[in-house]
């Protein structure tokens, strides 16, 4: 893949897919020096991910108790809702995960979408100890992210007016989904020592393959973070690539 829009590593299929980031993951934890900031992705590609972690094979050399979890994007149910973010890494990760509570920052719900992305920024904001980023201090160790079809990535969707926001660390998003969503903006997102896409399925060919011949114009493109940006892809997904 083109330096500028990142390097790209093929696996061969989601679970070996999985297995990759799992054993990745686990090394930039253990490896680093102390508090350790995860960012995480809804959807079927991630789920095996956090089951994997949980797993008798990484349960016991990952160091849960250093990392902390956040998400980039949550829709706007409540938090046992079957769509949710939330609920999806709880049941597949958190609660199988000797994780300290404190460890855990969930997009909030309730209230309105407004007042809900105001939190998640005031959160994040504490996290990183200041209003504004750093390009010096990322604020995530890692932040995973997911493609859709459409070129989509976290809720910033095309066309939609969060594709512009440079001030704001989270933002509501009413268009273009059944349901309201809050979503870390592009700032935030490239406040990243690693930002990791894993793409899996053929339904993520076309998608790839524009950004991979320079369509700047989908969302997943734009994506620049401050360190490494890494596309992880099965064979299905690079078949266009």
């Amino acid at each position: 893949m083109d330096g500028s829009i990142g390097r790209m590593e093929i696996l061969p299929d989601p679970p070996a897919l999985a297995r990759h980031v799992a054993e990745w993951m686990t090394a930039a934890a253990l490896a680093a020096k102390g508090p350790f900031r995860v960012s995480l992705s809804g959807g079927s590609t991630p789920k095996a991910l956090y089951e994997l972690l949980v797993s008798d094979e990484f349960r016991g050399r990952f160091p849960w108790k250093q990392v902390s979890w956040y998400w980039g994007d949550e829709r706007f149910v409540p938090y046992n809702h079957p769509e949710s973010n939330y609920r999806m890494v709880r049941e597949a990760m958190l609660s199988r995960a000797p994780i300290p509570p404190e460890n855990i920052h969930p997009i909030p719900t309730d209230g309105t979408p407004e007042e809900a992305a105001r939190e998640y920024e005031h959160t994040l904001q504490r996290t990183y100890g200041a209003p504004t980023l750093d390009p010096l201090r990322p604020l995530f160790d890692i932040m995973l992210l997911g493609l859709g079809a459409d070129g989509h990535t976290a809720s910033l969707l095309p066309g939609d007016s969060a594709l512009e926001e440079r001030k704001r660390w989270a933002v509501p998003v009413s268009h273009g989904r059944p349901e309201v969503r809050i979503t870390l903006t592009f700032p935030v997102i490239d406040s990243s020592r690693h930002v990791a896409f894993l793409v899996a399925g053929q339904s993520k060919a076309a998608a790839l393959a524009a950004i991979r011949a320079g369509d700047r114009q989908l969302p997943a493109a734009r994506v620049r973070p401050v360190g490494e940006l890494i596309w992880l892809v099965d064979r299905a997904a690079a078949a266009g690539a």
